[in-house]
């Protein structure tokens, strides 16, 4: 097995080098023999909260974070080590009494609650240079509601999996960065606990198109620990290499199991189209110690049409041996906004699911876009949701910035279950459910 994945990881990286070699000749003639780090960002930084086809760390792109408030008052403007975060308040209009489950990141129906606060210390390391060694590190700590999505078993985890709390707190990301830049045209090392490199929507409120998210992505993979090794392979590729220890379970638990993790990031010559895919997670997939150790499969699409619209599009496939309905399991004692707990029914031989989504964004001003986002998940077990079902979402969703720190974003959201007879919605009383919600993120 270990020289199969040696073999393919040195295939990829001569294929990969090989067209690498052909765009910067390409680029050599555009830019009178300056070999161009990194292509320009395709999408407008404002109002979006992202400018770069997915596949990050981009190496050749500066990815120092601004100086915000809470740097400007402690007066560190200087200073290469950045520290800032948000706090992220929402509320909703739901059709759902007790629970907005399965949808994510908007759980408690017809109220107002703390999604989450988040905070930061960043240094990035300078890979635009190609001169020396570098480094850098950044840790994100999150407390809120949002904490039960990324909380990871081993790490504090017994807010969620013993208690099932309505807010807690979350370190979920912790890493060192290493800059090489001598290694193909950069090698860029990361060592800790890291969002999955996989997906368009993200886990901080900053950082994703809408506030809430489709279904597919509440169930899959959101933070690994181990190490990824990002190569740079001339302007329009690069190649992730990893190893981790599954999703969401830290190393020292015994739920813990190795696996790989081979990823490709390609953008055509007039930066109008990407392609970002590949194994987020393989190993031995057998859930353990009621946890999950999904496998997973993926791609991401973005295009470009004009300056006014873009879209992405994600697809993936996922799998497990031997696991529960609904998944790992929460012991806790069930609460009016959470009632799936306790270990599910065995699944025997493989757990499957399929997910895709498309995000289609029109750009109305440097302070307005509109949002349209369709997802489809398909469940057949029930593994990921605890229904045996499909589920469709669809999500129309404004977003008003009002200055570079305040916005705003609401939406409105229709989404159903498919299958005679079940009802997840509202604690497994509903087939559908309908929801306008709105929250405020304000960054300091």
């Amino acid at each position: 097995m270990k020289k199969i994945v040696l073999m393919i990881v040195a295939m990829a990286v001569i294929t990969l080098h090989a067209h690498a070699q052909k765009d910067t000749i390409k680029v050599k003639k555009i830019k009178k023999d300056t070999v161009a780090r990194s292509l320009p960002s395709p999408i407008s930084s404002l109002p979006f909260p992202v400018s770069d086809w997915d596949g990050a760390p981009l190496i050749g792109a500066d990815a120092t974070a601004p100086d915000y408030p809470l740097q400007k008052a402690l007066g560190i403007t200087k200073s290469k080590v950045k520290i800032y975060g948000w706090v992220d308040v929402g509320g909703d209009i739901s059709s759902s009494k007790h629970s907005n489950a399965p949808t994510s990141y908007d759980l408690i129906p017809n109220s107002v609650f703390l999604d989450q606060v988040g905070l930061k210390f960043d240094k990035q390391p300078n890979t635009v240079q190609t001169d020396h060694f570098d480094y850098g590190f950044l840790s994100t700590t999150i407390f809120g509601t949002d904490y039960r999505y990324t909380t990871g078993k081993g790490y504090f985890s017994d807010q969620l999996l013993k208690h099932n709390n309505k807010y807690g707190v979350d370190p979920a990301e912790i890493y060192g960065l290493l800059y090489f830049p001598k290694v193909a045209d950069g090698l860029l090392v990361k060592v800790g606990r890291f969002i999955s490199p996989a997906d368009i929507e993200a886990q901080w409120a900053t950082d994703n198109y809408l506030y809430t998210h489709s279904l597919m992505f509440t169930v899959d993979p959101y933070t690994f620990t181990g190490a990824q090794a990002t190569f740079k392979l001339g302007s329009h590729w690069q190649l992730e290499v990893g190893i981790h220890g599954g999703n969401d379970v830290a190393p020292w638990s015994k739920a813990a199991s190795v696996n790989g993790l081979l990823m490709a990031r390609w953008v055509s010559n007039d930066n109008d189209d990407s392609i970002y895919g590949g194994i987020n997670a393989l190993g031995a997939g057998k859930y353990k110690d009621n946890h999950d150790d999904l496998q997973m499969v993926v791609a991401t699409w973005g295009h470009k049409f004009n300056k006014t619209l873009h879209m992405m599009t994600e697809v993936y496939y996922m799998w497990q041996h031997d696991a529960l309905v609904g998944g790992t399991v929460i012991d806790g004692p069930p609460q009016p906004f959470y009632t799936n707990v306790g270990a599910g029914s065995p699944i025997p031989g493989a757990a499957q699911a399929v997910g895709a989504v498309n995000y289609f964004q029109i750009k109305l001003s440097t302070h307005d876009y509109i949002s349209i986002r369709n997802g489809y998940l398909s469940d057949p077990q029930g593994n990921r949701t605890g229904f045996a079902t499909s589920y469709s979402d669809h999500t129309i969703g404004f977003v008003h910035h009002f200055n570079n720190y305040i916005r705003i974003r609401p939406e409105i959201r229709y989404e159903r279950a498919y299958a005679n007879g079940v009802t997840p919605y509202d604690n497994g009383t509903k087939r559908d459910q309908y929801s306008a919600a709105m929250d405020l993120i304000v960054r300091f």
